[in-house]
């Protein structure tokens, strides 16, 4: 585990996310654009600054998991992109993840921590409610080419 950008981490995550969302939840690549707008917005305005970051999880020398944290502005942060090759899965590497984005966000006496989720996603909820996030909200939607449920977590720091 590492932290970025180095170059070619930004398309390394699209494109993991693109690949792996597609073949495990049959999502369409309107999805990966989504990663690929906000990524291309964060680094348009700086990201990462001061209290904000991109940790990489490695394989053979590539990237193959990653988690961010962008700085919102009035105590809120956004825990943002985790996500972990299959092949990395079970060995604590999400949980490490996490908790570098975390203490990262104490760090910068960030308030409170919102992501953005959606509901099959049940191994990472549970290393986020470990975490000490909550549920706030979910709701069904048509998005990324078929029905899903978006989840919102927040965890107050």
């Amino acid at each position: 585990m590492r932290e970025g950008p180095q170059p070619g981490d930004i398309g390394a995550v699209v494109r993991l996310h693109g690949l792996l969302y597609a073949r495990e939840f049959g999502l369409d690549a309107s999805f990966e654009a989504m990663v690929a707008r906000r990524l291309g917005e964060l680094t348009g305005r700086g990201w990462p600054a001061a209290g904000e970051g991109l940790w990489i999880a490695e394989r053979d020398g590539e990237p193959a998991g990653s988690i961010t944290l962008a700085a919102e502005g009035d105590g809120l942060a956004r825990l943002g992109h985790f996500l972990l090759h299959p092949d990395l899965r079970g060995q604590g590497l999400g949980p490490r993840l996490v908790d570098a984005a975390l203490e990262r966000a104490r760090e910068a006496d960030h308030r409170r921590i919102e992501l953005l989720t959606f509901s099959e996603l049940g191994a990472a909820a549970r290393i986020y409610r470990a975490a000490g996030f909550e549920r706030v909200s979910a709701e069904p939607r048509s998005l990324w080419g078929r029905e899903i449920k978006i989840e919102t977590y927040e965890l107050a720091l």
